[in-house]
């Protein structure tokens, strides 16, 4: 039985881990379980990912690819170890429950049913391990009446309330441009863990965490339904604006790039309006607060494009900072990169790849103070760890090689 993690000090001179210690299982693939896992393994959970021998995680071909593996599986699975291992087995289901024994959180994101149709089912994993923690994320939960539905992403963010909010008035709702609903998923999965961590600490039991995809996205649409509840509100989608908080939006400037201002705290805005030279605005009794900016939003929104359509981005926001008015511009990944800031801040990690080129990736967040996350490991390779993992539960070379010769273990001799 794996210990906790703060039961696992570091050597000397080695970096000290928050989660070091901790065994995860990821049985999960493409993005919200992957994404999960990923989290804890930037901070030191020793995370064992289990995928298909046949042609591992689809992640792996999805986007742009680099000598035939996708960049994205370089920030998806840093910090893993690859265990290929065909889930339909028999024998497979028996090492995945005796993996289980031994580790601290296990991860899936099938849907609904695959776990138990394997004998993998979470009650039965607690019986033979009570301190495990089982965070389970699908598209509609484990229970009510759509938990059978397959559910993605897309689909979850479009019912958890945001699609229809990501609109220009009177156009086609558009998704965002990133699995924003897999993500916000998996970090409520992350929080579940912790929180179930804690408990543990104290009761010596696991658990199950319960993560649906539209919950997650629904999680986060502030006050959506009060309003509805209140008032009969049904917020419509408003382009770049944020309804009932004024002024807040995206501005054109004389260069055709936009400045995005928010103008929205009372002080900010008698300085926002004292810069572009309204100060009839400013200090009017009636706009200074948000209610009765709200009211004349338009007013406002046409002085402060006036003020930005005679001036290039740069020197909008010159101004603005100068003024202390938070602003900003639209970033591409191109002005991310080339970002003095994002640099400092280690956003911008660049990682040596095995054939010796290099790579840029994201860095780690959140940043903690003691125990920082890092990049301390390559994404793997299909069934590049199989082989030792199955060898410290005591396997023999020639069992796994029979396994291999089975078709039910993928990898190479350590």
């Amino acid at each position: 039985m794996s210990e906790s993690p703060s039961s696992h000090p570091p050597s000397s001179g080695s970096p000290i881990h928050a989660l070091g210690g901790l065994r995860v299982l990821e049985l999960g693939q493409l993005i919200a379980g992957p994404f999960a896992a990923k989290t804890l393994a930037d901070f030191g959970a020793d995370v064992i990912k289990i995928e298909s021998p046949e042609s591992g995680d689809p992640l792996r071909k999805w986007r742009l690819i680099k000598d035939g593996t996708s960049v994205w599986w370089q920030v998806q699975s840093r910090n893993k170890r690859s265990l290929a291992l065909d889930l339909r087995d028999t024998e497979a289901q028996s090492i995945v429950r005796q993996l289980a024994t031994e580790a601290d959180v296990l991860i899936e994101n099938f849907r609904p049913g695959a776990m138990e149709g394997w004998g993998l089912a979470p009650d039965d994993l607690l019986k033979l391990n009570p301190r495990l923690i089982v965070l389970r994320i699908s598209g509609y939960g484990q229970t009510g009446p759509y938990c059978d539905r397959p559910g993605f992403g897309v689909v979850a963010e479009a019912m958890g309330g945001l699609r229809h909010l990501t609109a220009e008035p009177g156009r086609v709702p558009v998704r965002v441009g990133v699995s924003i609903g897999d993500t916000l998923a998996a970090l409520h999965g992350v929080i579940g863990i912790l929180l179930a961590l804690q408990h543990r600490n104290t009761s010596g039991r696991g658990q199950v965490i319960d993560v649906a995809l539209y919950e997650a996205v629904f999680n986060c649409m502030e006050s959506l339904l009060p309003e509805y509840s209140a008032f009969g509100a049904i917020r419509a989608a408003a382009g770049s604006a944020l309804p009932g908080i004024a002024p807040s939006n995206a501005y054109l400037c004389a260069d055709d790039g936009y400045a995005l201002i928010a103008g929205n705290g009372d002080s900010i805005f008698r300085r926002l309006m004292s810069l572009i030279g309204r100060d009839d605005l400013g200090l009017d009794p009636s706009l200074a607060d948000n209610a009765g900016r709200v009211a004349r939003v338009s007013e406002l929104d046409d002085a402060i494009a006036g003020w930005t359509a005679t001036r290039s981005v740069d020197e909008v926001l010159a101004a603005l900072a100068e003024a202390s008015v938070p602003a900003g511009r639209i970033y591409t990944v191109a002005d991310i990169a080339a970002d003095p800031h994002y640099a400092a801040r280690g956003m911008l990690q660049q990682i040596q790849m095995d054939d010796g080129s290099t790579l840029q990736v994201p860095g780690i967040v959140p940043k903690l103070s003691l125990t920082p996350g890092n990049h301390h490991r390559n994404a793997p390779s299909l069934g590049q760890d199989s082989d030792a993992i199955l060898r410290e539960l005591g396997l023999t070379t020639d069992q796994i090689q029979a396994l291999k010769d089975r078709g039910i273990v993928k990898g190479t001799i350590q």
